[in-house]
């Protein structure tokens, strides 16, 4: 008895280099046979057909009458029976097929077949004699020529770069790619879904911006020739949204595309997707309350349990979730008070943490092998060094919570659009929510004072570098501001990162479809 070709399959097929497929191709037009295709009706979705009843082949009793479509991921002879791996968007199943079964021209059709053609079965469904869940096909119809070589095997692509720049191939064979594809719109859709729930109203706003603002980043800038203006890619959906705001949307979102100019790494890409919104007459602890029911909602929309596998740990997304202070969190941490400057510095300076920065235009020499090195720098102020402490020593023992913990009440020049707690102005009403280690979500208490907001501007403009010369403030929003923002809550989430997340994926590029890369 010959043995079943699932459980002891024979070497695979050579996978043909592009001549000969074009040879193949030449053969089966002289077949009469369209190698592209025709519309091909009435198929079923392959994860559907294997739920089907399934029994052994028998002439006598035939199993249900199928109809597949899908791309040939697998292909194996054994004597007068080819054995095929079909693969669609849902999964993958095995089809035989028997010369006597598919006829003649069926089978110099099969014979001409390579590893990624796409083709349509009709047949019966039922087990071989191994109790593999199979099609038997009876009618064979090609549909697409595939003119190149594809991945060795349905695993064949454990080369991450090679996978990253041939997408399309990732996504036929590696079914965690297709996975998290399909996972990521059904989170994009709870989103939606929660927040137009909630009374919530989805905007559009543009992408191309005449000042860049909203956010401390560097944007790509670019050039309209009919109104010969610079405009620039947005860095954030923030300013747009805030007039809206103004013109009466009290409950305003927007998910959309963010570009800045800056660099990857695992979490970071310059292209990426935000989640932005606005609640009129609400305060960050309206958008604590809103995040953790956004993100429990996106939760249980991918599994049945508020506890959720990142790595080797185990998260715990159900309510309530921490809330700590930053100067609680970062004195507990450090030792050190925030408002200590000699303390902050005498701490810095034991973790080895510069107390001076480069200047814009000394880095920009600096990362020039050839231009001269200009020793430019200037002391650190205390709040930066007060954050980057809490970067070094915080965020770590952030990433060890169990639980999603929310970090407010940050330093005031940290958040030039948030409003100062009344009875600290040195703080501002802001919150970061961490999980994992990673900062995921973004909150405040908005400015609406449109004095403070110009003058805040005017300070951040100051001492610029020629490097920075695009930054300009936006008057137009401060004039918006002046004729009355209500008190409001703002929120912004990383869509990519809550992907990340939540389909326990370790870097960023395995979340976007098309991340950037360096040319080859």
């Amino acid at each position: 008895m010959a043995s079943d070709p699932t459980t002891n399959p024979p070497p695979p097929d050579t996978n043909d280099h592009a001549e000969v497929r074009l040879a193949k191709l030449k053969q089966i037009e002289a077949l009469g046979v369209d190698p592209w295709g025709q519309r091909f009706d009435g198929h079923q979705p392959i994860a559907g057909i294997r739920e089907l009843p399934c029994e052994p082949f028998d002439d006598a009793n035939p199993g249900p009458k199928v109809r597949a479509a899908g791309r040939v991921v697998g292909r194996r002879k054994m004597g007068k029976v080819y054995f095929l791996d079909l693969a669609d968007q849902t999964g993958k199943v095995q089809v035989m097929l028997g010369s006597k079964q598919i006829g003649d021209l069926g089978w110099k059709v099969a014979e001409l077949l390579d590893l990624g053609d796409l083709v349509g079965i009709d047949g019966e469904f039922g087990k071989t004699k191994m109790g593999e869940p199979t099609i038997r096909g009876k009618e064979l119809t090609f549909l697409t020529k595939s003119l190149e070589p594809h991945p060795t095997g349905y695993y064949g692509m454990s080369d991450e770069e090679y996978r990253l720049r041939h997408r399309y191939l990732d996504l036929i064979y590696t079914p965690d790619t297709l996975r998290r594809a399909h996972q990521r719109v059904k989170l994009l859709r709870t989103l939606r879904n929660y927040l137009d729930d909630k009374g919530y109203l989805e905007v559009e706003t543009p992408t191309l911006h005449a000042i860049a603002g909203g956010a401390a980043a560097r944007p790509f800038p670019t050039h309209h020739n009919a109104l010969d203006i610079p405009l620039y890619l947005r860095i954030a959906l923030e300013l747009p949204l805030k007039r809206l705001l103004v013109g009466g949307i009290e409950k305003v979102y927007e998910i959309g595309r963010v570009f800045r100019n800056e660099g990857i790494s695992r979490r970071h890409n310059p292209e990426f997707t935000m989640l932005e919104l606005y609640h009129a007459y609400g305060d960050l602890f309206t958008m604590m309350d809103l995040t953790e029911g956004i993100f429990v909602a996106c939760v249980n929309a991918i599994g049945n349990s508020r506890t959720l596998s990142y790595g080797e740990r185990q998260i715990d997304f159900s309510q309530p979730w921490p809330r700590v202070k930053y100067a609680d969190v970062f004195k507990q941490t450090t030792g050190v008070d925030l408002f200590d400057r000699d303390g902050v510095k005498a701490k810095a300076v034991s973790l080895k943490i510069p107390l001076e920065l480069k200047s814009q235009e000394s880095a920009a020499f600096s990362a020039s092998e050839t231009a001269p090195q200009v020793a430019t720098t200037a002391p650190k102020e205390h709040d930066v060094l007060v954050h980057e402490l809490f970067e070094h020593c915080v965020e770590p023992e952030l990433a060890k919570s169990d639980k999603p913990t929310f970090v407010y009440d940050y330093p005031a020049a940290l958040c030039p659009l948030t409003k100062r707690k009344r009875d600290t102005p040195e703080l501002a009403e802001r919150f970061e929510l961490y999980v994992a280690g990673m900062e995921l979500a973004n909150a405040y208490t908005e400015l609406n004072d449109p004095i403070t907001q110009e003058a805040t501007f005017r300070r951040q403009l100051t001492g610029l570098s020629a490097e920075d010369s695009m930054a300009k403030m936006d008057e137009d929003f401060v004039r918006a501001l002046r004729h009355g923002m209500p008190p409001a809550g703002g929120l912004g989430i990383g869509i990519d990162r809550l992907v990340m997340l939540l389909t326990n994926t370790t870097t960023i590029r395995d979340v976007i479809l098309f991340p950037l890369l360096r040319q080859e």
